[in-house]
């Protein structure tokens, strides 16, 4: 449908503007005075407002600032104080839109409001932006839009949202000094085989004597290098966007996810940290008086992780069938026994959102615990990987400078 670029005054007597998508200019009036606007000019558009020339919006697309979860998560506390207060919703975006720190949240505001105006239900609203509303957050106020419970979705919504902020946090700062390690040690690889070796290798030659095999293997690699890296570039530059094209494909994503719980080490706190994850959403669906089957359908898709989705896929399948979510639990193979006896306790009690919300906490600390110690876990293994190196260079380099000093002090 064209786009219509429109004049209106509303109750008061102000002046306002904006682009909304209709069939034809009288539809467009009938959707104005429907709001409580009188249309004072409606003119055809090709696109919405501020979208520019194609030059320039590509220029904005690639210098305006990036939508982060942090904008989410205020706009969602911010909206959950106006609502309580009794605000209505569209005054209310009118003032965060205003108010909005961050100008590229502030257009997706602006569209809210325009999208609310032409008719539309916000979650309908929020749909046009998934880059900035993931899946569950449309859910949820879908629930919230079905329950009259708005006010009290955003806020459970910002306490979701700052979970999974803290989450991501927390691995990143535990995964730093690894990562920065083995930077370090392929950086150091990659040095050694291209400048020191080489120079090594230049000396050898003058003892005109047969080297040690560690020797032949380090000048061999270090020639293989010098002489190939353009082709070892294009090929580890190659794999990798053949890998990322492969998790893109549903089959290859889940068996990569598959294989990252299986992972020494990291895998058992990625499960852990996504059955938390599980964990919490469920209890916020079921809280908000979401059916189990449906919730199930909700969660699935926030736990960013395809196998463990497909594992809660089939605990509602077995839910629809008529099993007890006992039995669909224990058949999924992912949960512990304590989470398994957690379920059939509130299963039977009628507590079931709050015990999830025990055992999401009790997740997230085991997973506080393991990220704390994960430094001290992957620690030996990288002394190890930095003895190893150490050692195949030091056999390699000074053992034929070793033999050579043996054989002169023979002399």
């Amino acid at each position: 449908m064209p786009f219509f670029a429109y004049k209106a005054r509303d109750a008061r007597g102000e002046l306002l503007s904006g682009v909304l998508e209709s069939a034809d200019r009288n539809a467009v009036a009938d959707q104005l005075f429907s709001t409580g606007m009188t249309p004072v000019d409606i003119t055809e558009t090709r696109k919405p407002a501020g979208s520019g020339s194609g030059g320039e919006a590509w220029w904005v697309r690639l210098t305006e600032q990036k939508i982060t979860s942090i904008d989410v998560q205020l706009f969602s506390r911010q909206l959950y104080t106006l609502l309580k207060a009794g605000v209505p919703i569209m005054r209310g975006l009118a003032g965060l839109q205003e108010s909005a720190v961050n100008r590229s949240f502030a257009k997706v505001l602006k569209d809210l409001r325009e999208s609310l105006d032409a008719g539309r239900e916000l979650s309908a609203a929020m749909r046009r932006h998934p880059d900035v509303f993931s899946h569950f957050y449309l859910s949820m106020v879908r629930i919230g839009e079905a329950t009259g419970r708005m006010e009290e979705i955003f806020m459970r919504l910002f306490v979701h949202i700052e979970f999974e902020r803290e989450m991501r946090a927390r691995v990143k700062s535990a995964l730093r000094y690894p990562m920065f390690v083995m930077t370090a040690m392929v950086a150091a690889i990659a040095v050694i085989n291209l400048f020191v070796i080489p120079a090594f290798a230049g000396v050898y030659k003058g003892f005109n004597a047969e080297l040690p095999l560690m020797t032949r293997i380090l000048i061999a690699t270090s020639n293989f290098t010098i002489s190939y890296w353009p082709l070892i570039l294009v090929a580890a530059i190659g794999a990798g966007l053949g890998f990322r094209m492969i998790i893109r494909t549903e089959e290859g994503r889940f068996r990569w996810d598959r294989i990252k719980l299986r992972i020494p080490i990291v895998g058992k706190i990625m499960l852990k940290a996504t059955l938390a994850r599980f964990a919490r959403s469920f209890a916020l669906a079921s809280k908000s008086g979401v059916p189990i089957v449906q919730g199930l359908s909700v969660v699935s898709e926030t736990v960013d992780n395809a196998y463990i989705a497909s594992r809660i896929n089939q605990m509602r399948d077995g839910v629809e069938r008529g099993e007890s979510i006992l039995r669909t639990a224990a058949s999924a193979g992912v949960f512990t026994p304590v989470v398994l006896q957690m379920v059939a306790v509130g299963e039977e009690t009628g507590e079931l959102d709050s015990l999830m919300e025990e055992v999401a906490g009790m997740y997230e600390r085991e997973v506080d615990y393991e990220l704390k110690t994960l430094s001290a876990q992957i620690e030996p293994i990288l002394i190890s990987g930095l003895a190893i190196l150490v050692l195949v260079l030091a056999l390699g380099v000074f053992l034929p400078i070793w033999d050579l000093g043996k054989a002169a002090m023979g002399r």
